[in-house]
C-alpha cells in the first residue's frame, strides 16, 4: 500500500522521517531519494567519524541512491550528538553531500541536520546560529499516524528473544539425542561425536532424523512453525542444520526462492561435494543478485532463526546468529546484520558467514533487489 503524506516544511518533513524509517535514528546520516515529489524509501547509514573523508563517504552513499532506476532527487539528514554551540555540525560532510549529488545529477531537495540542541538545514542562508528548536519537530504531517515508530534507535530488535533455562536445557538434550540418532543411523562420521552405541536413542531423535532425509522440505515447513512455540526436537533441527554451513546455505536459497530452488540448492551441494563446479546464479544469489525473494518468507525464516539462536547451546549459536545476519542484510537492514554478525564472531572469531556479512556492511554492499520496486 502507498501512503501519501505531505509535509509543509522542513520540520514537519524531519517529524516524518522516523515514521519513514520505524525507528528514531541516532547517530546516523539518513538519505531519503525521491522521483519528482515522491519519495522511495530511505537509507540510513552510521555518522561517519570526524576524521573520515567526507568526500569518500559521499560518494559510496550518493551511488547507492544513483543505483535507484527511479531517483532523480535526494534530501539528507545529518542525525548527531553534536550541538550548535560551535557553529553547525558537519558542514563538511553536507558539502561533499550536494557536491556529489550535483555531479551525478541529483537534485537536492534539502540538506538538514538534527543536533543534540538544535536543528537547521545546512541550505538556509538565514538559519539563526544556534539553530532552530528542537520542538518544531513535535508537528507531524496528518496522514501518517499509522506508520509506527519502534522505541529505541536503529539498533531495536536485534535482541534475541527471551527464553527460560528450562528451554535451552530441553534443546541441548534434544541436540544431544539428535547427535546420537544420526550417529546410529549414518554412522559416527556423520557427527563427528564418538559413538554412544549403549546409550538407548530417543524415539523422537529417530524421528527428527528422518525428517532430514529431504531438506528442502524440511525447509519449506519450518516456515510454517510457530517461532514462538517451537518444540525442542524442532529447534533442534533448526539449530543442526544452521550450524553446518552446507546446510545453512541450502536453507537460505530455498527460503529465497522457493522448494524448487531449495531443491537444486540440495543437488548442486553434492555435485561440488563430488567436485563439480557450485553453479553461479545460486552461489550469486547469496551476494544478492538474482530475483527479489518474497519478504514474507524471509521475515518468517528471522523470527525462527533468532528463536533458534535463542535457544541454542552458546557453542552452537553462531550459525543461527549468522542466518540472522544474512537474512536482515538480505531485508535491506545492514544494521541489525552486522549486530548478529558481530554476535557470531565473538562466540567463534572468523565465522564464515558472520565475516561475510560483516564485509557486506563495512562495504556499504546491499543486495541488488533492494534497488528494485518489488
Amino acid at each position: 500500500m502507498t501512503t501519501i503524506v505531505k509535509a509543509a516544511n522542513a520540520a514537519q518533513f524531519l517529524a516524518l522521517v522516523p515514521r519513514m524509517l520505524g525507528y528514531r535514528p541516532t547517530r546516523s546520516l539518513v538519505l531519503i531519494p525521491f522521483a519528482g515529489s515522491r519519495s522511495l524509501g530511505a537509507m540510513r547509514v552510521d555518522l561517519p567519524g570526524p576524521l573520515e573523508p567526507a568526500d569518500a563517504v559521499a560518494a559510496t552513499v550518493i551511488g547507492m541512491v544513483c543505483r535507484l532506476p527511479d531517483a532523480d532527487a535526494v534530501a539528507a539528514i545529518v542525525y548527531t550528538d553534536e550541538g550548535f554551540a560551535d557553529g553547525m555540525p558537519r558542514t563538511a560532510l553536507s558539502s561533499a553531500l550536494v557536491d556529489r549529488a550535483d555531479e551525478c545529477g541529483l537534485r537536492v531537495t534539502d540538506s538538514l541536520c538534527v543536533a543534540a540542541d538544535a536543528w537547521g538545514s545546512y541550505l538556509d542562508p538565514e538559519l539563526p546560529l544556534s539553530g532552530h528548536p528542537l520542538a518544531d519537530l513535535g508537528d507531524e504531517p496528518p496522514g501518517a499516524e499509522h506508520l509506527e515508530v519502534g522505541a529505541g534507535d536503529q539498533a531495536a530488535g536485534t535482541e534475541l528473544p527471551a527464553v527460560e533455562d528450562g528451554e535451552r536445557d530441553d534443546v541441548a538434550r534434544a541436540l544431544s539425542s539428535l547427535a546420537d540418532a544420526v550417529g546410529l543411523l549414518c554412522g559416527p562420521d556423520a557427527t563427528g561425536d564418538a559413538p554412544t552405541a549403549e546409550a538407548r536413542v530417543d524415539p523422537l531423535a529417530l524421528a527428527t532424523v528422518c525428517r532430514l532425509d529431504d531438506l528442502p522440505a524440511l525447509f519449506e515447513d519450518v516456515l510454517r512453525w510457530d517461532a514462538g512455540d517451537l518444540a525442542p526436537y524442532d529447534a533442534a533441527a533448526l539449530v543442526w542444520c544452521l550450524s553446518r554451513p552446507a546446510l545453512r546455505d541450502i536453507a537460505l536459497v530455498d527460503w529465497c526462492g522457493g522448494l524448487a530452488a531449495g531443491d537444486e540448492a540440495f543437488d548442486a551441494q553434492l555435485r561440488w561435494e563430488a567436485g563439480e563446479e557450485y553453479p553461479a546464479h545460486l552461489a550469486m544469489q547469496m551476494w544478492g543478485e538474482g530475483p527479489r525473494p518474497e519478504v514474507d518468507r524471509l521475515e518468517r525464516a528471522l523470527a525462527l532463526a533468532r528463536q533458534a539462536a535463542a535457544v541454542a547451546p552458546r557453542d552452537m549459536r553462531p550459525g543461527p546468529l549468522a542466518t540472522c545476519a544474512w537474512l536482515s542484510w538480505a531485508l535491506g537492514r545492514s544494521t541489525h546484520a552486522e549486530l548478529y554478525a558481530q554476535q557470531a564472531c565473538d562466540i567463534e572469531p572468523e565465522h564464515g558467514l558472520g565475516e561475510i556479512v560483516q564485509s557486506f556492511v563495512h562495504a556499504g554492499h546491499l543486495p541488488d533487489w533492494a534497488f528494485r520496486r518489488a
